[in-house]
């Protein structure tokens, strides 16, 4: 199981190898790329500015995905600091026996990263002003 909060590039790759499992006939992977735009505002770039718990809430996920009987390995990291636009934010891969149960996975662990995850992010645009986004 990979999970882990960084400030270095993340594979999404790496994670879709970490969940190979030869019980597993499906691998699903999501990578949260930065865009170059949030509600008709060009974005420059992006800091993503992490809690000190972080990196146990994300362990505590993971391992809640990964304990579930439909599961056989999970996958999850999100970045921290200064993110380009095409930098890959969030990445995370789940494996299970059938696709569906693995888009299901997946797409939840995405979800409750975003929810509980005390992670910000403050985007920069091109007019100089910024925001933060999803902090209390």
């Amino acid at each position: 199981m990979i999970a882990r909060v960084v400030d270095a590039p993340l594979s999404v790759a790496e994670h879709e190898e970490a969940v190979a499992d030869k019980a597993a006939g499906a691998v699903v992977s999501f990578a949260g790329v930065v865009r170059d735009h949030d509600g008709g505002r060009s974005v420059t770039e992006l800091e993503y500015v992490g809690h000190p718990s972080a990196q146990d809430v994300l362990v505590e996920l993971a391992a809640e995905f990964a304990a579930r009987p439909d599961v056989h390995a999970v996958a999850v990291s999100h970045r921290v600091g200064m993110l380009g636009i095409g930098d890959v934010a969030l990445a995370c891969a789940v494996s299970s026996s059938h696709r569906g149960q693995a888009f299901a996975a997946c797409a939840e662990l995405v979800d409750e990263v975003k929810h509980r995850l005390p992670i910000w992010k403050r985007q920069l645009f091109t007019d100089g002003e910024e925001e933060w986004v999803a902090c209390p």
